[in-house]
């Protein structure tokens, strides 16, 4: 009887001791995801402003710039991380267009607006790959969790189910060199 009772007490400890460690996955995984949110969201205020100092001198680029807001406006509506991260793609490659067209105004390339635009974006983009790599590495604790022997037993229980990757092509990587 008292080996039934100590077996109980390990066995009830150990579930309280799981369920709490997925609810500090869960809450990490929201917070991480809220940092890339922020992110995101400094990017896609900052595009309406580049568009438009570059609309200011190119003349004839008018696909180039719809097609760039409307990939922002596309990833901003994306509702799960793996849509998110599709449109985000979209939106890179739209930007790295962008930046290529920019390179046929030597003008446009010396103007302070641009330059700080530019700057303002290279900064957001390595805040925000930071900002990925966090929330991309509590999805990976949080899928382990949920994957491994025994606590998969309890996330099972508890209805949870993997989190899923943001991944995209960051845009420092594949860039368009801009020598300004």
């Amino acid at each position: 009887m008292i080996l039934a009772v100590v077996i109980l007490v390990i066995i009830l400890t150990y579930v309280i001791f799981a369920y709490n460690r997925f609810i500090r996955m869960e809450n990490l995984v929201v917070e991480g995801w809220s940092g890339v949110d922020i992110q995101l969201k400094r990017r896609y205020d900052l595009i309406p402003n580049l568009v438009a100092t570059v609309k200011a001198y190119t003349s004839h680029e008018n696909a180039t710039l719809r097609q760039v807001i409307e990939a922002r406006n596309q990833a901003q509506i994306s509702p799960t991380a793996h849509s998110k991260s599709i449109k985000e793609n979209l939106l890179i490659d739209g930007l790295k267009t962008l930046l290529a067209v920019v390179e046929n105004y030597p003008e446009l390339k010396a103007d302070t607006q641009f330059l700080t635009l530019h700057h303002t974006l290279v900064e957001i983009e390595d805040t925000l790959q930071k900002a990925r790599r966090y929330y991309n590495a509590t999805v990976r604790d949080y899928n382990s969790a949920v994957k491994m022997f025994p606590s998969n037993i309890l996330a099972n229980m508890m209805g949870l189910k993997t989190k899923e990757y943001f991944e995209i092509t960051p845009l420092e990587a594949n860039s368009v060199k801009i020598d300004l």
